[in-house]
């Protein structure tokens, strides 16, 4: 069939060809368009709108507590909840809403500074192993392995156990068992985007091994960076959080979500209400986490379809 079109007066005009890769990206480029997949999942739009609530409450935490979260009060000592304390009161009769908010920024900065050092190291071994094998690969790689053989949680134990007890401590042992989890995902990249075309033309016009690493490779693991942070986010705090309880972590007149339900469990039988409460923020946080994780994984992989 020809691909010219004859108009009455006999001028060729080409007829219109199939559409560039420009003209079907949706207005706004890149950040339209992962906006409006992770906005197609209710969940993890919900769960993100809670995390931003958290984080509000972390920074504005002192302004919002209706009482001293270290105050005791022991004319009203295990109360249920009322009108005067919507989460009741503890055994010092402390209030324990107010100890929830002041928990959020310590829940918060533990467990995010834990999984930031574990990024930083684990992605930054990730693309060594990645780009050079060998047996810088191995030997990575073979460490990793070592860490992934034990649990988390029985790998942290051990960690503090030989640091000793203490808030600095727990996120040292959070950040090592989280490394290996980015350094092997980091790796997976790495190895797909150094035969990527871009990055043999890099290399064929003598652009130097740093160069390829961090200007052409590490932009493309930031997805799964972002990624993997975001659920091991949730994976930290409950950590923190078991830390706390079993003593090892945030010492028990701290307002810790893990060392309020430490504190609470002898009270079970006559006022749940004081291990409920923490035991609720943990939950939901964690699944908050895990369902934003959830959600920037579909909306950051380029072989979602729409």
């Amino acid at each position: 069939m020809n691909d010219q079109l004859q108009p009455a007066n006999g001028a060729s005009v080409l007829a219109p060809g199939p559409a560039s890769p420009a003209a079907e990206r949706p207005p706004g480029g890149r950040a339209a368009e992962f906006w409006r997949k992770f906005c197609q999942q209710r969940m993890a739009l919900a769960a993100g709108i809670f995390i931003i609530l958290l984080f509000v409450v972390a920074l504005f935490g002192p302004y919002l507590t209706p009482y001293d979260p270290d105050a005791p009060n022991y004319d009203e000592l295990t109360l249920g909840p009322s009108a005067h304390h919507w989460a009741g009161t503890d055994e010092y009769g402390r209030d324990i809403l107010s100890r929830l908010i002041a928990g959020t920024r310590l829940s918060l900065a533990v467990s995010l500074s834990s999984v930031f050092i574990a990024a930083v190291i684990g992605t930054f071994l990730g693309l060594l192993s990645g780009y050079y094998g060998g047996w810088l690969d191995r030997l990575i790689m073979r460490g990793s392995d070592v860490l992934f053989s034990f649990p988390d949680i029985l790998l942290a134990i051990g960690i503090v156990a030989i640091l000793g007890p203490g808030l600095t401590n727990v996120v040292i042992a959070v950040a090592v068992f989280g490394i290996p989890s980015f350094a092997r995902v980091i790796r997976s990249v790495t190895l797909s985007a150094k035969e990527s075309v871009f990055v043999e033309a890099a290399r064929s016009m003598g652009a130097k091994h740093r160069r390829i690493i961090w200007r052409h490779i590490f932009p493309e693991t930031l997805p799964s960076v972002i990624v993997n942070l975001t659920m091991k986010i949730g994976t930290a705090i409950l950590a923190a959080s078991s830390l706390s309880f079993l003593g090892m972590g945030a010492k028990t007149s701290e307002p810790d979500w893990g060392a309020m339900l430490s504190m609470g469990r002898d009270y079970l039988s006559i006022a749940p209400h004081i291990v409920y409460f923490p035991g609720l923020a943990i939950f939901l946080t964690v699944l908050a986490f895990n369902l934003v994780g959830d959600g920037l994984r579909d909306a950051l992989d380029p072989k979602m379809k729409n």
